[in-house]
């Protein structure tokens, strides 16, 4: 892995990336689309363990009632995947993970289902 290219430390809490505000603008299209009821970004904590826990990008509330958490990934690190899915083994939630897909591969969003 390149170091170099990596960001260095990371944002103050409550403080979205480019990567997460664009994804907020798509959860605004589904509030308006009514595909959604409501979101909020870095709204929960979940415990996994003693001392270990898992803070999902976004808390998504779906139009069927359903709560789900979803992680917005421009990299995957390998505990950050291990904390997803130990989480969706433990909460009776659904657990996304997306990633942005370039414009030359059509644009939208990745997504993967824990």
């Amino acid at each position: 892995m390149n170091f170099a290219t990596r960001a260095l430390g990371r944002l103050p809490v409550g403080t979205m990336n480019k990567t997460e505000a664009s994804y907020a603008a798509f959860l605004d299209t589904l509030v308006a689309c009514k595909d959604v009821l409501w979101w909020k970004f870095e709204a929960a904590k979940l415990r996994l363990a003693d001392n270990t826990f898992y803070s999902p990008d976004f808390l998504v509330l779906k139009a069927d009632g359903a709560l789900e958490c979803h992680e917005v990934k421009g990299h995957w690190e390998d505990d950050a995947r291990v904390k997803i899915k130990v989480a969706a083994s433990i909460y009776p939630m659904q657990f996304i993970a997306v990633q942005a897909l370039a414009k030359s591969k059509g644009g939208g969003w990745k997504v993967e289902r824990f």
